[in-house]
């Protein structure tokens, strides 16, 4: 059997609303005015990146009090006055919670007479940059726009992202920060430079929860000792629809370097792997004949051998559909690792009923059932 890879074509970058960039603030001072609950957060956000932040407020709140009593990171000074436009000089960037059109384009115009970018909370017109949805797993910290049309929308979409991240990629951020010196200092060139860094992303995605030491540091930097030992993970695709994949499912195929799939799998399924994973069409949409299983176990076993990370992805609950048994024992004779991550088994029990009164009836063993709930999709 060939492996089949999946072509990306290269296309140019279409038009953005905002350029996503990221202040370096740690130690830089930072203004903002106002001290309300919305001023409180910004404070929050801007401190906690480093910056020496100074507020004014004729009144805060004390939410802002404790803020500054005990911040996430730099330092918070309150000015229990109005902002000036004398305060604005020097600053880093500046942030304003304002009543009305009128002040905002006030202190819009005074922060950029000082040449400072500005962001005035929840009125976009007077905004040089905004403040987007953010997933942190600093230093890996990933920012969510939608220019300022829908921030619901972006806060689902940060969630949904929280979800698909694990925690631990942030140790791996960590790891990359203090390892960058010491690569740099090889002076190697950049294409063994990127090979290095390839290295450590495909360990870093295969092993998010574990934390990195200085033997994968040593396994990137030479890569003519023997390969990792490979692994089989059978992953069950579910009722056919990607929202209903399982968040171990989409992980394993961000994973995978291989993944061997039947004909119930989507491409919409596919497109949770990684670019650079060869993705290859094995058996039939009915059951595979001994034969075809056979060659499907052989070709699992041989990958894993050589390293290789193997996702076989299921229509279905791999448990309970396919040849799951045949595989796991030829993995285990073989002496290759094997998981099992299953599958959501359920699927609308009609097509003709409106959505919100479809059932979700649990599917039997039998497949012929599981095809025909497919099909009513």
């Amino acid at each position: 059997m060939r492996l089949a890879s999946v072509d990306i074509g290269k296309t140019r970058l279409r038009p953005l609303s905002r350029l996503p960039v990221f202040f370096a603030l740690e130690n830089k001072r930072a203004v903002v005015a106002g001290g309300g609950q919305a001023a409180t957060w910004k404070v929050e956000l801007v401190a906690a990146s480093g910056a020496s932040v100074e507020v004014f407020a004729p009144e805060p709140t004390e939410d802002m009090r404790a803020l500054a009593d005990a911040p996430p990171a730099g330092r918070i000074v309150i000015h229990p006055r109005r902002w000036t436009a004398a305060d604005l000089p020097g600053a880093a960037i500046a942030v304003a919670e304002c009543a009305d059109d009128a002040e905002a384009a006030q202190f819009a115009g005074a922060a950029r007479a000082a040449g400072v970018p500005v962001n005035v909370i929840d009125r976009p017109a007077f905004c040089d940059f905004a403040f987007g949805a953010i997933v942190n797993r600093s230093p890996l910290v990933i920012g969510i726009s939608t220019d300022g049309a829908a921030p619901v929308f972006g806060q689902a979409i940060r969630a949904k992202i929280e979800a698909l991240i694990p925690q631990g990629f942030a140790r791996w951020a960590e790891a990359a920060r203090l390892w960058r010196a010491r690569i740099q200092a090889l002076a190697l060139s950049f294409r063994v430079r990127r090979n290095l860094w390839e290295k450590f992303a495909e360990r870093a995605i295969a092993s998010p929860d574990r934390v990195p030491t200085e033997a994968d540091f040593a396994a990137m930097l030479h890569p003519a000792e023997p390969a990792e030992a490979g692994c089989v993970i059978l992953v069950g695709a579910g009722p056919g629809d990607p929202e209903l994949l399982t968040l171990r499912a989409v992980r394993a195929l961000q994973s995978a370097d291989v993944i061997l799939f039947d004909h119930l799998v989507s491409p919409e399924i596919l497109d949770f792997a990684r670019r650079e994973a060869k993705k290859m069409l094995v058996g039939k949409a009915d059951r595979a004949s001994s034969s075809e299983q056979d060659g499907i176990n052989a070709l699992m076993v041989s990958l894993a051998k050589v390293g290789r990370r193997v996702v076989r992805l299921n229509g279905g609950n791999p448990a309970i559909f396919g040849g799951a048994d045949a595989e796991i024992a030829a993995c285990r004779a073989a002496g290759i690792d094997v998981t099992i991550v299953p599958g959501v088994a359920s699927a609308p029990s009609a097509h003709d009923e409106p959505e919100s009164a479809r059932a979700v009836q649990p599917l039997g063993a039998d497949r012929q059932t599981y095809r025909r709930a497919i099909n009513l999709r």
